[in-house]
């Protein structure tokens, strides 16, 4: 991917976000749209999804194993491994809601939980642990607990949007990267 592809991108999500949450969803909150156009671009990219590792290096995929590494960590990595759950759950709940019951199978550890409540309680977790100057704010990822089921309504409304304009031709921004 060039340098110009990944900046169409960025543009084609954000602007998507942005129509989607200020013009069909009445969201004013800035903060939060920037926040799901962020989220939409960093997921674009498979490599997101396998971010937390476990002890033996391998890559933590079911929700379950996360949250069990996310309390084996303290302070920020603990904080980032928790708003990395919460944004995993959003993505698949929003963008890929069909998804879910295959990532949910009964051959899989996440069979019993839900996305949404494991999503917003991530988000809760994190924003109560103090970051770094540099980290999201607290009360940031506090409005995306509270606003998950907005959010995912988002995303699966963003989703319709960028088919919608594919389907017209007017897009040829891939999607996985």
């Amino acid at each position: 991917m060039t340098h110009g592809d990944s900046n169409s991108l960025n543009r084609f999500f954000v602007g998507l976000s942005e129509y989607v949450f200020h013009t069909q969803l009445g969201v004013v909150d800035t903060q939060v749209v920037d926040y799901v156009s962020q989220l939409l671009i960093r997921f674009i990219r498979v490599d997101t999804h396998s971010k937390v590792r476990q002890i033996d290096g391998k890559p933590a995929m079911e929700v379950v194993t996360m949250v069990a590494e996310a309390e084996k960590r303290v302070g920020e990595a603990r904080r980032e491994v928790h708003r990395h759950i919460g944004d995993y759950t959003l993505f698949w709940s929003g963008v890929y809601p069909e998804a879910l019951r295959n990532l949910q199978s009964r051959d899989k550890g996440d069979q019993f939980i839900s996305y949404c409540a494991q999503g917003k309680r991530a988000y809760k977790i994190a924003s109560t642990i103090q970051g770094d100057r540099k980290s999201i704010p607290g009360s940031l990822l506090e409005r995306m607990s509270a606003q998950f089921e907005m959010c995912a309504y988002g995303l699966r409304e963003i989703r319709r949007e960028w088919e919608r304009r594919d389907g017209e031709g007017s897009s040829d921004v891939p999607l996985l990267l």
